[in-house]
């Protein structure tokens, strides 16, 4: 019997085929612009939402109660990982996360430990428990990847150039590498749990890596995100690479080892395809502020959107970035609808 997650428009999308229809989901589903989220979530600072299996469950479970879509992402946060490990650090709302001791020197890499089972038991229960409840449905398990993660570790918090980042890369490339070599295992391990657990893909996610030259990406940071995604290639899950601004990464991206390479809205897709080639299955990639437009104008982009992702082996459509706090929902519906009804060819 063929196991109905395995069937899915979304893996067989993932894999390279042509489901009967277009699959859909968005990044940062789970949450942001949901009303029952924000209810859930009254009074519940986000990382202890994130170790709570039940409310994880139940966030998780929102938008494809909502909308339908063809996989849910697992709701969670970059930084989860290091915080189950003892990393000093919170998520402060209205500006992310926030190191309490940022690191900067080779002192301090020791309480970069390897993540076991037993430092997410209430996480890994939820992905248990999510797999049965989804169903057909496929569940996406995530991390951040190596870059972004050690910019936050480095900073302090998020910024907006990178300085002390690039300074500790540039003028210390042997710990630098040692400090990615850490996080990578990290991050691999954070994967590799919750596929064991049940997901069924994985997404690498690197939020700041758009802010790094071709060859600084090279250098410096894709051994790394390789490693991550090596060590998870014998579970045999399909893995997702996605940057922000990373139009010029593009080609390393997928070389680091994704089977599917995610496109934000700054380049065109059927030009993300013209650089990866034809054999490599895509996703995205609708600007998330072009759902504050007309309906006609989101679906005449979408339109166009799935028309270029016809050129690659395949296309899961997606947004170019995460679903924006203020988002209508019922928009989100809309689109799904609007995706679903057309032909993957």
């Amino acid at each position: 019997m063929v196991n109905p997650v395995e069937s899915s428009a979304f893996l067989t999308a993932c894999r390279g085929g042509r489901p009967d229809h277009v699959p859909v989901w968005f990044m940062r589903q789970a949450g942001r612009s949901l009303p029952e989220y924000r209810k859930v979530r009254e009074g519940v600072p986000m990382l202890q939402s994130c170790f709570d299996t039940e409310l994880v469950v139940e966030i998780t479970m929102q938008p494809v109660r909502r909308y339908g879509v063809d996989a849910a992402i697992f709701f969670s946060d970059i930084v989860v990982p290091l915080k189950a490990i003892g990393v000093d650090l919170d998520i402060v709302a209205g500006t992310g996360p926030v190191v309490a001791d940022p690191i900067r020197s080779v002192d301090q890499l020791a309480q970069l430990r390897d993540l076991s089972a037993d430092d997410v038991p209430t996480i890994t229960a939820a992905v248990s428990a999510l797999v049965d409840e989804l169903g057909s449905t496929p569940l996406i398990g995530f991390a951040g990847a190596p870059f972004t993660l050690a910019s936050y570790l480095i900073e302090g918090g998020p910024s907006r150039d990178h300085r002390r980042t690039k300074e500790l890369m540039y003028s210390d490339p042997q710990l630098w590498h040692a400090l990615l070599g850490r996080i990578a295992s990290i991050a691999g391990q954070f994967l590799r749990l919750q596929v064991q657990a049940g997901a069924s893909a994985v997404q690498l996610f690197d939020s700041w890596a758009g802010a790094l030259s071709p060859a600084d990406y090279r250098t410096y940071v894709k051994p790394h995100s390789t490693a991550v995604l090596e060590s998870v290639a014998d579970l045999g899950v399909p893995r997702i690479h996605f940057g922000v601004g990373t139009g010029e990464l593009l080609v390393d991206m997928r070389d680091a080892g994704a089977d599917v390479v995610g496109v934000d809205w700054r380049v065109p897709l059927d030009r993300a395809i013209d650089r990866l080639g034809p054999d490599v299955v895509v996703q995205g990639n609708l600007d998330p502020t072009s759902l504050f437009g007309p309906t006609e104008v989101v679906h005449e982009k979408a339109a166009e959107i799935i028309a270029a992702g016809a050129g690659a082996a395949g296309h899961i459509f997606n947004l170019g970035h995460g679903v924006l706090p203020d988002t209508d929902p019922d928009a989100l519906a809309r689109l799904v609808d609007f995706v679903h009804a057309q032909s993957p060819e």
